[in-house]
């Protein structure tokens, strides 16, 4: 990456992260950007920094606090949202477009290099802003006044927001009825709630976790409180940790060929595009198969796309996604039979000779991957894998089970869902054949 050339001497224009660092300033030469987003200056991370820039922090031991831009990086352009810097909802709007894919694109190649591996590393799906539908918004109480928004970088305190430029359009217009809705939440001073909001074609879906159930949990007049504020927001259901507290309309998403009523906080891809790239990956890689089997599969993101291929089999440890898949079916007449179990596949995984007869599995576990389940796949006689995963780390050591059984890593799709954030997600495709 280049070095930036020495410019005017100027003040760091964003907000300083509270991040509680309070120790001596002095200047750092920024050599690389970090896993979690922060620039990285002789063994400290600087927030808010980026590769050849010479910066003037405050550190205490590992971490640092941006003071001032002493020598601005090249690549370094003007965040486009207000709340940047203080908020910690993004670590990276500062950097230009494509070191900033680069360095994700790199992150996904090192994770695959430290097991061994090397492959084909597709140009990144890249996420708009505006297109996330599922975000998590926490609400406290701050001198009387509820504040809804994103924690500061590295602290629990709540940076209020009035935009979102990463979020659906219909979630930021919401966000004033969003915190009416999260008030009656507040009820009890030990409550610390989470709206997780998802923008659905009936409206929105807000299900809340972090209230206090110890002292009878949220009283009945809250309840009515909070379902009158949602009944004037228009919100489809309001449920907290997944129990109905107000429903005017079922939430319902397009997932393929099929329309799916959401449960109480499912797993569901945050943005939609990013769900159909991924599953175009994954239908390409599965043409031509005769059977397939789509593990760790939520609500259907693969399942139904892969179903006009040929018949699935499809397993998830939550229930209510599996019935919610189920049901689904009923609404995308015309595809191939599909048959799903409510299944704990880290604890039972499905076995090699349950596999006999597929020749494609994908599988799209959680952060911590599918070793016992890779096992089992690497055992079975199945010519085609795909794999979709959040990490790199845990993917890297999955991909590796797979290929000391024989399965070549073909290719890689970075997958950039989560705009501006750390974060990158992956679709890859092996093959026993070559393909």
């Amino acid at each position: 990456m280049k070095r930036a050339r020495i410019t005017a001497r100027r003040r760091f224009d964003g907000r300083r992260p509270a991040s509680g660092v309070a120790g001596p300033a002095r200047e750092f030469l920024v050599d690389a950007v970090g896993a979690q987003g922060d620039g990285l200056a002789d063994g400290c991370f600087i927030p808010l920094t980026l590769p050849g820039e010479r910066v003037l922090a405050e550190t205490q031991g590992e971490r640092g606090r941006l003071l001032e831009v002493l020598e601005a990086s090249l690549e370094r352009v003007a965040p486009p949202c207000q709340h940047f810097g203080e908020c910690g909802g993004c670590a990276l709007q500062h950097w230009s477009r494509e070191p900033y894919l680069a360095w994700k694109v790199e992150r996904i190649r090192m994770a695959l290099a430290r097991e061994g591996l090397e492959t084909e590393i597709l140009a990144p799906f890249a996420a708009a802003p505006g297109s996330r539908r599922r975000i998590a918004l926490h609400a406290r109480r701050v001198g009387g006044k509820t504040v809804l928004g994103f924690k500061a970088r590295r602290t629990w305190r709540v940076v209020a927001i009035d935009t979102c430029i990463v979020a659906d359009p219909a979630i930021v217009a919401a966000l004033p009825a969003l915190a009416e809705i999260a008030e009656p939440f507040l009820e009890h001073p030990a409550s610390a709630p989470t709206l997780h909001v998802t923008s659905t074609l009936t409206g929105l879906d807000v299900d809340v976790t972090g209230v206090e159930r110890k002292s009878g949990g949220l009283s009945a007049d809250a309840r009515l409180r909070a379902a009158e504020a949602a009944a004037r927001a228009g919100a489809a259901r309001i449920t907290l940790a997944g129990e109905t507290i107000y429903q005017e309309r079922g939430p319902l998403v397009r997932v393929g060929a099929a329309t799916v009523t959401l449960p109480a906080g499912a797993f569901l891809q945050a943005v939609p595009a990013a769900e159909a790239a991924m599953a175009a990956f994954a239908m390409e890689a599965a043409a031509g198969a005769r059977r397939i089997a789509d593990l760790y599969c939520g609500v259907g993101a693969f399942t139904f796309p892969l179903a006009t291929i040929a018949p699935v089999m499809a397993a998830d440890v939550s229930a209510p996604a599996v019935q919610a898949l189920v049901s689904a079916t009923a609404t995308a007449p015309g595809l191939k039979s599909i048959v799903a179990e409510a299944r704990d596949l880290d604890r039972r995984p499905v076995q090699a000779s349950e596999l006999a007869g597929v020749d494609v599995v994908l599988f799209d576990p959680p952060r911590a991957g599918a070793p016992a389940q890779c096992r089992e796949i690497a055992k079975s006689a199945c010519a085609r894998v795909i794999g979709v995963s959040c990490n790199p780390t845990t993917f890297a050591t999955d991909a590796r089970a797979l290929a000391d059984a024989g399965f070549r890593l073909l290719r890689v799709l970075p997958v950039d869902q989560f705009l501006w954030s750390p974060h990158i997600e992956l679709a890859a495709v092996f093959s026993r054949d070559e393909r």
